[in-house]
């Protein structure tokens, strides 16, 4: 017997071609790396000279007016972005100014503390928080902000005097050093103190710490008496060195495990606004999968192009079902096949063929003997069979069944 199937004229696979699938993907991959392309690029350009509090920075939140001012008054600003850079430009003649002290683990602001003492350089703090104590101590942040834009001097540090109204509100603080200067007072709480050089440290310079950096970025500078304040706390100094950690200093502070806080710092140096960036592109390559993608449905018969002999397609078939070692599989095929075929020769329905209760009764009424009704159904619908010799014995039984019951 041979079953013959001819493609119509023109006929091809349905399955898609390499060539096809590049060309529906294309436009997508080319919009996933100019994506790439673009974000690296803009990474490197607010890495590069863009962050906020960078001397470097024109844009508004950026300190180059304020290094510019500094400039014009003998000051010499160089910015670093990595504690090793940072210590090892301090000198007796330099004030280092440590852009948010709250990026340091407790290794750095360890080392950064010893430096200063070592060098007898000044420190400036821009809002710290809770390494406040750490590097300024007998001062603690409070834990309710001040809101006020600007606040009057209020004290006797003469850089502070000589600025008058300035905008360093935001952490307050709580002071118990000894003979330290509270100035710009909130709600009776200081947003700057300054520690002189015999309460800070032994050997060190002074320490100032300063609630808020706005005084200090280009878009506030020419406020109130901002540029005199920056002046008077950072230019009493001929060399400034003005620190901002990155993500490379805190690499540089150790492996995982070194510091508990490291991750977390890790994370906070990342902008909030990349990290919605990065889940909104998974999520639009997602959908543009979903659209994309090959979506199955039904199987379709597609015409053989040839003609195969029944012989060998069944072949084929059991060939496979070896390979696999599908014994259950071929068993269920073997007697699907000899039910369906014995249906019409014992008068069931084929819609009824692999029932039981319906096909055993009647198969053994037409062999004559009803006494093999448990026989039949073990060979009918029994478990499959546990070895191929036993797989071998199934179909020959099955044979000789449909030959008994084929007979007039």
């Amino acid at each position: 017997m041979t079953t013959t199937a001819h493609l119509p004229a023109g006929g091809t696979s349905t399955s898609p071609t390499t060539r096809q699938l590049w060309t529906r993907g294309r436009g997508i991959l080319l919009v996933l790396a100019v994506l790439v392309v673009a974000g690296i690029v803009m990474a490197a350009a607010r890495s590069a000279n863009n962050g906020p509090l960078d001397p470097r920075s024109p844009s508004a939140y950026g300190a180059k007016a304020v290094a510019e001012v500094l400039g014009d008054h003998g000051v010499d600003t160089r910015t670093v972005t990595t504690l090793d850079a940072a210590t090892s430009a301090l000198g007796p003649d330099t004030t280092l100014l440590v852009a948010v002290p709250d990026l340091l683990t407790k290794d750095q602001t360890r080392s950064l503390r010893d430096a200063v003492s070592e060098t007898g350089s000044n420190l400036v703090l821009l809002a710290p928080d809770v390494s406040t104590g750490a590097l300024a101590p007998g001062v603690a942040s409070d834990t309710t902000p001040a809101f006020e834009d600007t606040a009057e001097p209020a004290c006797a540090l003469p850089a502070a005097e000589r600025a008058g109204d300035a905008g360093t509100t935001g952490i307050r603080y709580r002071v118990t050093a000894r003979d330290a200067d509270s100035c710009y007072l909130s709600d009776g709480l200081p947003t700057l103190v300054r520690l002189p050089s015999d309460t800070a440290t032994e050997t060190g310079g002074d320490t100032v710490v300063v609630g808020s950096p706005a005084f200090l970025t280009n878009e506030r500078l020419a406020e109130h008496g901002n540029a005199s304040l920056a002046l008077g706390l950072l230019g009493s100094r001929p060399d400034l060195v003005w620190y901002i950690p990155s993500l490379a200093d805190v690499a540089e502070a150790g492996p995982a495990g070194e510091d508990q806080d490291g991750m977390a710092e890790v994370s906070s140096l990342l902008p909030a606004a990349w990290q919605w960036a990065v889940l909104q592109l998974l999520i639009a390559a997602a959908v543009a999968a979903f659209w994309r993608g090959r979506r199955f449905g039904p199987l379709v018969t597609e015409p053989l192009p040839v003609v195969v002999r029944a012989s060998e397609t069944t072949e084929g078939r059991a060939r496979l079902y070896h390979a696999a070692r599908a014994r259950d599989r071929a068993a269920e095929a073997l007697r699907g096949a000899t039910r369906l075929r014995l249906a019409p020769l014992t008068g069931v329905p084929a819609a009824r063929a692999h029932s039981a209760d319906a096909l055993l009764p009647a198969v053994a009424t037409r062999i004559g003997d009803p006494a093999r009704a448990a026989a039949l159904q073990e060979l009918l619908f029994g478990p499959p069979p546990g070895d191929d010799a036993a797989l071998v014995s199934l179909a020959d039984r099955l044979d000789a069944l449909e030959r008994e019951v084929s007979r007039p």
